[in-house]
């Protein structure tokens, strides 16, 4: 057990939470299973962030999924991640894609996605969708494929 937790800040610890978007809090470990192919989803139902123009607070359900390479997305580290935009303002599309960069940059996944269901502001919901698949592999052309076929 304290092998797997190496390296790690967060896991057992008492909790800060930061006041502004803090990428800085994300870690990572090693996947222990890099031979399999194989989603891992995570589902955020309580996102909020603050809408850049008004300061009024947005809120979603933020899904994302991904087929690790050889490293995961701690979850601790990940709740506090999406906790951090609750006072920071950006646009629903740029949340997205910027959770999906952030996750990229820390574990260099094979495959992701990331999903943004906004609740209705004004009479209309927004539903952001970014993907991304490793170049020059097989997962380049499934996002390909997925983002094709999205919403179909």
């Amino acid at each position: 057990m304290q092998r797997e937790q190496e390296g790690l800040q967060l896991l057992g610890k008492n909790t800060e939470y930061k006041s502004d978007y803090a990428p800085e809090v994300l870690e990572s470990f090693e996947n222990k299973h890099q031979g399999n192919d194989y989603w891992v989803q995570f589902n955020c139902p309580e996102f909020t962030s603050l809408c850049p123009i008004t300061g009024q607070p947005d809120f979603a359900e933020i899904k994302i999924s991904y087929v690790p390479d050889v490293r995961m997305v701690e979850s601790k580290s990940l709740k506090l991640y999406m906790f951090s935009f609750r006072n920071h303002g950006d646009f629903h599309e740029d949340c997205v894609n910027i959770i999906m960069k952030d996750l990229i940059k820390l574990m260099e996944p094979k495959y992701i996605e990331v999903t943004g269901i906004f609740t209705p502001r004004g009479g209309i919901s927004i539903y952001p969708y970014a993907n991304y698949g490793k170049p020059g592999t097989k997962y380049e052309q499934l996002a390909e494929h997925r983002f094709m076929n999205h919403g179909l």
